[in-house]
């Protein structure tokens, strides 16, 4: 927490980060054009300047970075951010701030799965203490879903390449669903994601990429969302309250009650 809240002290980061939440995925000189027009050619930032404030984000985990081809992209993790929320505001308000709108979209069949060429729209990374098979095990099978999920939704799925990868609520209905389109137990998964509550065409469905790698006595967690359609940004924020919720499981052996709004 101390590093989140060092990184918060200072405007220049937090203007690195309202300029990746505006348009995550950018380069270090996309960032450092953004930031003098926002300041003003006279008080421009040497580029040596943003690199320290940058990495000074990623080491507090708000900032995570991707490369795809030689481009190096920065996101906004918000992981950490909502586990500041969950720990001190959301027991006050009793009202998520974030909206589970995981409104998504995907081109699908028929595709090669994500590559270190593809730049995904956005990246969550979060550090979790319990192993790799345990966390495989919470992302795939039915029995830890429903601890940790908002809706109780179980998945349903033989895990084989190709075939469905359902998450189904108590009341029979797929909230989600989805194809695998390649995994590697237990240290990656490839899906596309056609969300239930969304017409069942192409231009609302996605792809997302989950990666794990076991560091000792923890484990990295890295989801990659791919295709995004314009409008459905709020994706981000429902994928930080799921992770949020998944870590608190393991860890504790309890989810979150952090339910979106209106559910």
């Amino acid at each position: 927490m101390d590093a989140i809240f060092k990184a918060l002290s200072d405007e220049t980061r937090r203007n690195l980060l309202d300029m990746l939440r505006e348009k995550d995925g950018q380069t270090l000189s996309e960032l450092e054009a953004e930031l003098a027009r926002r300041s003003g050619e006279a008080q421009a930032m040497t580029r040596f300047g943003v690199m320290k404030h940058l990495k000074l984000l990623e080491e507090a985990s708000l900032v995570v970075t991707r490369r795809s081809g030689r481009f190096k992209y920065h996101y906004l993790n918000a992981v950490p951010l909502q586990e500041v929320i969950d720990r001190w505001i959301e027991p006050l308000t009793q009202k998520p701030l974030a909206r589970m709108a995981l409104d998504l979209k995907a081109e699908l069949e028929g595709r090669r799965p994500m590559s270190e060429t593809e730049k995904p729209d956005f990246v969550l990374e979060t550090y979790i203490k319990t192993s790799i098979d345990k966390l495989w095990a919470a992302l795939t099978e039915a029995d830890h879903s429903e601890k940790y999920h908002f809706a109780k939704a179980r998945i349903n799925t033989d895990m084989t390449k190709g075939s469905r990868f359902d998450k189904i609520t108590p009341d029979g209905s797929v909230m989600l669903g989805g194809k695998i389109l390649d995994l590697d137990p237990p240290r990656r998964l490839d899906l596309t994601f056609e969300p239930g509550w969304c017409s069942p065409e192409e231009k609302n469905h996605s792809r997302v990429s989950y990666e794990l790698e076991a560091m000792g006595d923890i484990c990295k967690l890295t989801i990659l969302h791919y295709a995004i359609p314009e409008g459905q940004d709020g994706v981000k924020d429902g994928w930080a309250r799921v992770v949020a919720s998944l870590k608190s499981y393991l860890e504790t052996g309890e989810g979150l009650d952090i339910a979106p709004a209106g559910s």
